[in-house]
């Protein structure tokens, strides 16, 4: 007799819909109840001796030793390194959204709240979701995509206009003048008013200074 065929859930797209449904709800639900939280970003390729490490877990540091939830993507690199700044002893809490990998669930040692995801977009949606603030450190092509995810959505409206912080001004000055050369004066598809939604620092105190300021607390 003919052995059943295993039936795979992947290859039905009515059973992925409802699966991505699922991802989607549980991951609002996680997220929203970190009311007062900063979302952190940038390469996952530097190691605890990098500077920008660093600057990272010395500004997570700072912000969750004043009530902050540090949110990350709970991987290597920056992520890691914010999330150790908040780990242990602080009033906010290091969250890690972490993605399922085949092989491993990618999550560092210093999450101390987490939820893993399936699907790397479901993960995008839920890390751009509800913060007061986003903070990113020089990184490749997913910072990049992090930061034009977010500076559009607060551009056209789509989310309340929140700090946006760049952090290292050897990585981030040059590509912003790129922007007012090509894109503002040259080109024409940005206004310059689009670049100001972005405040750039080169240390973790200048930048926790200016997000002290900025941050409001929800209730």
């Amino acid at each position: 007799m003919r052995s059943p065929q295993k039936f795979n859930y992947s290859d039905n797209p009515a059973w992925r819909m409802f699966r991505i449904m699922g991802e989607f709800t549980e991951g609002f639900e996680f997220i929203s109840k970190l009311k007062n939280s900063v979302t952190i970003f940038g390469s996952a390729r530097f190691d605890e001796d990098n500077k920008w490490y660093k600057e990272s877990q010395k500004l997570a540091h700072l912000l969750s030793k004043s009530g902050h939830h540090v949110v990350t993507g709970g991987g290597p690199g920056i992520m890691e390194a914010a999330n150790r700044g908040a780990f242990g002893g602080t009033p906010g809490d290091s969250v890690g959204l972490n993605i399922q990998l085949p092989k491993e669930q990618r999550v560092n040692p210093y999450v101390e709240r987490s939820m893993a995801f399936h699907y790397f977009f479901t993960r995008k949606v839920c890390m751009s979701f509800s913060a007061n603030a986003f903070v990113y450190f020089p990184g490749g092509f997913g910072t990049l995509d992090e930061l034009f995810e977010i500076v559009t959505l607060v551009q056209t409206k789509k989310i309340e206009k929140v700090p946006i912080v760049l952090i290292g001004k050897d990585f981030w000055v040059p590509f912003l003048v790129f922007l007012k050369q090509k894109l503002v004066k040259e080109y024409k598809t940005l206004e310059k008013k689009d670049l100001d939604l972005m405040a750039v620092f080169n240390n973790a105190e200048d930048a926790y200074k200016f997000l002290h300021k900025k941050l409001r607390k929800r209730k």
